[in-house]
């Protein structure tokens, strides 16, 4: 059962996706059930490419479209579990997501038990609160050296060649965006 801070959130963001598109949440409920589309993927890459839409408002949308709303909730509550007691970090979390949805509307947004996985084709980085006070982004890089922030991600996460260490908000800078844009730009 989704939580009153869940409820709020996705209500907030039908609110927002009404406003920034001009249509009503009937309308996109239509569009996607009258689409033929019948997977929950092809539904989510349909609004992406055809509407440019966001990974995250597609996602929402087809769930309630669908009728199938704990599927986000889940999504949502594995974020909210990662993040509680790390409030500060959240911000940091949501900052980068708005940073990595302009990138291109082919970024699947994929959380897990302890960090969201950002892919394309493949993964190409993860978002992880490893500890209270930092935010760890693991890269997939091809022929990179470690410079600056990016260093080699050693034992930290098999999945990743790369780690940035997020330790204060002002480490999110445009370097940092880079290095997310040449890993999405690689996964591609």
């Amino acid at each position: 059962m989704a939580t009153d801070a869940i409820k709020s959130a996705m209500e907030s963001q039908m609110k927002n996706l009404e406003e920034k598109t001009g249509r009503k949440l009937d309308e996109w409920f239509r569009i996607v059930n009258e689409s033929g589309l019948q997977k929950h993927g092809e539904l989510v890459s349909m609004l992406k490419e055809k509407y440019g839409m966001g990974h995250g408002n597609a996602n929402m949308l087809v769930h309630h479209a669908k009728q199938s709303h704990a599927g986000f909730a889940e999504d949502d509550v594995l974020i909210s579990e990662q993040y509680k007691g790390k409030e500060k970090l959240k911000t940091w979390y949501d900052k980068l997501l708005k940073e990595v949805d302009a990138f291109g509307s082919d970024v699947d947004v994929s959380p897990k038990k302890a960090y969201v996985s950002l892919r394309r084709k493949k993964q190409f980085a993860i978002l992880q609160p490893s500890t209270k006070t930092r935010l760890d982004i693991g890269l997939n890089l091809k022929e990179a050296a470690p410079t600056g922030k990016l260093e080699d991600a050693g034992s930290w996460n098999g999945m990743c060649n790369y780690r940035i260490r997020i330790e204060d908000e002002k480490d999110l800078d445009n370097t940092v965006t880079a290095w997310l844009k040449k890993a999405y730009e690689q996964a591609g």
